[in-house]
């Protein structure tokens, strides 16, 4: 989802960015949310998390008048919650990245996958990542997006074998 094509990022900013990315991509093709990032970043102050964490009511009915982003209530308001789950998380793990990346041990996860068709959906780790992030209160978070998003972030490299980003992410 991200520019960065599976590469390790560790900035809690971009981290929030591409969650919510992720998130706002169930039950839409990639083709929509990656033509609308630019659009997310406008509307949503470059995922300022302290910014979209305060958004009223009255923001949350004019996001929903934006047609650059996806115009979906229950994303929008599960966007502004989740803002405010990471200030949470930050305040008890110091960061965003140290919360997120004790999932993988601080290290990525490289796979040799030799076809898309191997490459699985969710995996053990993105269960549990997704039941925690549940438990601290955050809204469209399931396996499926933990997973996607954990790829995007260099948590896994997901490419396959004889994909040329493959050794790159290693």
């Amino acid at each position: 989802m991200m520019k960065n094509g599976g590469v390790s990022i560790h900035n809690d900013r971009l981290l929030f960015e591409s969650l919510i990315l992720e998130s706002a991509q169930s039950g839409l093709s990639w083709a929509t949310i990656l033509n609308k990032r630019e659009g997310y970043r406008k509307a949503f102050d470059n995922f300022d998390v302290q910014k979209v964490a305060q958004y009223s009511e009255a923001k949350i009915q004019t996001l929903l008048q934006d047609a650059s982003i996806v115009r979906n209530k229950l994303k929008i308001k599960a966007t502004v919650n989740n803002a405010q789950c990471v200030i949470n998380i930050q305040a008890e793990y110091g960061s965003f990245d140290t919360y997120l990346w004790s999932f993988v041990n601080g290290k990525s996860i490289n796979k040799q996958w030799r076809a898309h068709t191997n490459v699985p959906s969710t995996s053990v780790i993105s269960d549990g990542m997704s039941k925690s992030l549940k438990q601290k209160g955050f809204k469209f978070i399931g396996s499926t997006t933990c997973y996607a998003f954990m790829q995007a972030v260099g948590m896994v490299n997901g490419h396959v074998v004889s994909c040329f980003r493959q050794l790159q992410c290693e």
